[in-house]
C-alpha cells in the first residue's frame, strides 16, 4: 500500500483538474485480497477538517455490487443503484462536540437542492423563528442544464468545448446550444423551451463559473 500527493501548503488546483488530495493505492495476490486491505487503509485513512470521499469509499469496496465476482457496477450504479445511506459531513462540530445539537435544512445553489447540516437554532431567520426547511426534490429526474425564465445558465463551471448555434437561431426546446467539460466530462446543455438565441455569451475555450448566464431564448 501506498499514499501518492503532488499537493503542497497554499497550491491552487485549476479547473482542468479533478479536485485530488491524494490517491491510495492497493494491490494484492487476489482481487478479494486487495479488497481486503483497502476496506482496512480506508478505515484507518482520516483527513480532518474538509469533506472527503472517504465515506464513499468505505461504503463501495463493501458494497456486495463491486465486491461480487464479477463485480454488478456500470456507469449509472451510483445514481440508480447505490444505496447512499452515508451521513452529510458535518464539519469541525463534529470533532469539537458530538453532543451539540444540530439540524437540517435544505438550501438552494446553483439551481440544485443540498441538504445542510447546521448547529441547532443557526438557521433561525429574522426574529428568532425557526427557517422552514424546503421540500426534497425527487431525486428521479436527472439535473441537467439550469434555466430561469429566458436564461440559460451553466449548472457548473466549465470549459466551453463546443457551441451549436449562433445569434439569432431559432432552436427547439431540447436542441443542444453548447458543451461543456468539467473534470474531463463533457456535458452538453440543452434548451430549455423553444426561441430566438440572444444575448449570446459563449465562445469555444473559454471559462464559465456555475450559474452565468450562456445566452436567453426569447419567445
Amino acid at each position: 500500500m501506498r499514499v501518492d500527493s503532488g499537493i503542497e501548503p497554499n497550491s491552487i488546483i485549476g479547473g482542468a483538474f479533478d479536485s485530488l488530495l491524494a490517491k491510495l493505492i492497493v494491490t494484492g495476490g487476489s482481487r478479494s485480497e486487495a479488497l481486503a486491505r483497502a476496506r482496512r487503509a480506508l478505515d484507518e485513512f482520516t483527513i480532518d477538517g474538509m469533506a472527503t470521499a472517504l465515506p464513499f469509499h468505505r461504503a463501495v469496496v463493501r458494497d456486495p455490487a463491486f465486491t461480487a465476482e464479477p463485480f454488478t457496477v456500470f456507469t449509472r450504479w451510483i445514481e440508480t443503484e447505490f444505496d447512499n445511506d452515508i451521513p452529510p459531513y458535518g464539519g469541525v462540530a463534529d470533532l469539537a462536540d458530538e453532543a451539540e445539537p444540530r439540524e437540517t435544512i435544505v438550501v438552494e445553489v446553483g439551481g440544485k437542492r443540498l441538504e445542510v447540516s447546521l448547529p441547532a437554532g443557526f438557521g433561525a431567520g429574522s426574529g428568532g423563528a425557526a427557517r422552514k426547511a424546503a421540500p426534497k426534490r425527487s431525486a428521479g429526474k436527472k439535473s441537467g442544464s439550469a434555466a430561469s425564465g429566458d436564461s440559460l445558465t451553466a449548472p457548473m463551471q466549465g470549459t466551453i468545448v463546443k457551441v451549436a448555434v449562433a445569434e439569432g437561431d431559432v432552436v427547439a426546446a431540447g436542441q443542444m446550444i453548447v458543451v461543456l467539460e468539467a473534470m474531463k466530462m463533457e456535458q452538453p446543455l440543452n434548451a430549455h423551451k423553444a426561441g430566438t438565441i440572444t444575448s449570446l455569451n459563449a465562445e469555444v475555450g473559454a471559462v464559465v463559473t456555475s450559474g452565468s448566464t450562456i445566452c436567453d431564448i426569447k419567445d
